[in-house]
């Protein structure tokens, strides 16, 4: 069962190395580090927030369940960002290794931890589920026998669940790699130039023009061809999409002196667009009654996300450039931790629905329950070499390309001290 929500090594793995890769002296990008923590980190929250909510894509639903937080949790907008940054740390990792080490090394530190995941993580998410919904009798390890074997349930099963986005991010990297001159030759000729108009521009060409796309995907699949198999495209049109985005920006510095330009009207955007939605989830009757309301919503979300993207692109390069202890620990445990989250989220969720509590303790629990058991996985993760292939690190630490880095010439950029 996929979460509908829609960045570790900042490709999809996590990741223990030199801060500054290959010996070239070039600064690391603690920006985007930052950002793609503060994405997953937002993402774990809304994970525990669906079970506070009514719609019917969560595991379990607390006693506490409502529509109240469900406006808010509507404008969470962290997938744009864990896509586009692993675009940009693919650009960087392509261009250093030879391509059969890239393929190889991405490869297996994505598809060992996926495999894992999906056949022993993800198993309790599907048994608990079925188990609150009351289709199957109590029973985990017959449950286990059938779930490999393929069992008929509400959902298909085996299912990676939460680690979706590891098979999205896998597949994306195998696409670049197969067609990498293709990638390339379109970035030299086409992308460039585009960069180039944006930064020429006003302020205006960036939050709107590179929008255009993800509108069209909403009107093209998610409204016009939703009653055709073809309608399910939309999230990977758009998270692709997000995913070469990144790859083609990466190095390019008119991109970047863009975003700086539309930093501050991002801000003024974001705000005024997530006021307009947020006041249409809290009319969501309402727009349900009026195709035309409800449609022009839809096309608001994209342009808002895109906004957002903007936003805290430029907010993490004005204030999260420096490297700190956290940074390094959590840059290399950011990723183990979205493996453990939300097996830990789903068990402790559930344990709550047979016993009651007051809202406030079940809540502090379950969060504090959720980083304890992800500090405490990860610290033991790290210190055995049979377990750290299976959630994204290398056998041995320090023996694998670092996460993204950029050679920022500008005078805006050479300020923040990278």
């Amino acid at each position: 069962m996929k979460i509908v929500t829609p960045l570790m090594k900042s490709d999809g793995s996590g990741q223990e190395g030199d801060a500054r890769p290959g010996g070239q002296g070039a600064p690391r990008r603690h920006d985007l580090d930052w950002l793609r923590i503060c994405a997953f980190g937002v993402l774990i929250l809304y994970h525990i927030g669906l079970s506070y909510v009514t719609w019917d894509n969560a595991y379990v639903s607390s006693r506490y369940s409502s529509t109240f937080i469900e406006p808010a949790m509507g404008l969470v907008s962290s997938l744009a960002a864990l896509f586009f940054i692993s675009g940009v740390a693919v650009r960087f990792a392509v261009d250093k290794v030879p391509l059969r080490d890239f393929v190889q090394e991405r490869f297996t530190r994505l598809f060992v931890p996926l495999v894992f995941g999906s056949l022993v993580l993800c198993v309790p998410l599907s048994y608990i589920t079925l188990r609150f919904r009351d289709e199957i009798p109590a029973g985990y390890l017959v449950y286990y026998r059938d779930y490999l074997g393929f069992g008929q349930y509400a959902f298909s099963v085996p299912d990676a669940h939460h680690l979706w986005y590891v098979a999205a991010i896998l597949t994306y990297m195998m696409i670049i790699a197969a067609f990498l001159p293709v990638w390339r030759t379109a970035t030299k000729h086409l992308a460039e130039p585009f960069f180039a108009w944006l930064a020429g521009g006003g302020f205006w060409r960036v939050l709107l023009v590179p929008a255009i796309p993800f509108i069209l995907y909403v009107a093209a699949l998610d409204i016009y061809l939703s009653q055709f198999d073809v309608g399910s495209w939309a999230g990977p049109a758009r998270t692709f999409s997000y995913f070469l985005l990144g790859f083609m920006a990466a190095k390019n510095e008119d991109f970047w002196r863009a975003i700086d330009k539309a930093f501050p009207a991002a801000i003024g955007l974001s705000l005024l667009l997530g006021g307009l939605l947020l006041a249409a989830w809290i009319n969501q009757f309402e727009l349900d009654r009026d195709a035309r309301l409800l449609y022009a919503a839809l096309l608001l979300k994209p342009f808002y996300s895109w906004s957002i993207l903007v936003l805290v692109l430029g907010l993490a390069r004005r204030f999260a450039s420096r490297r700190t202890r956290l940074l390094a620990y959590l840059t290399t445990g950011i990723f183990p931790y979205y493996i453990l989250h939300m097996p830990i989220i789903v068990m402790v969720s559930y344990w709550f629905t047979m016993h009651e509590a007051p809202m406030w303790v079940e809540l502090a629990t379950i969060l504090g329950v959720t980083l304890f058991g992800c500090v405490l996985g990860y610290e033991i993760i790290r210190r055995i070499p049979v377990l750290r292939p299976l959630f994204g690190l290398p056998i041995r630490p320090g023996k694998s390309t670092a996460p993204p880095k950029t050679e920022n010439r500008s005078p805006a950029v050479a300020d923040l001290n990278r």
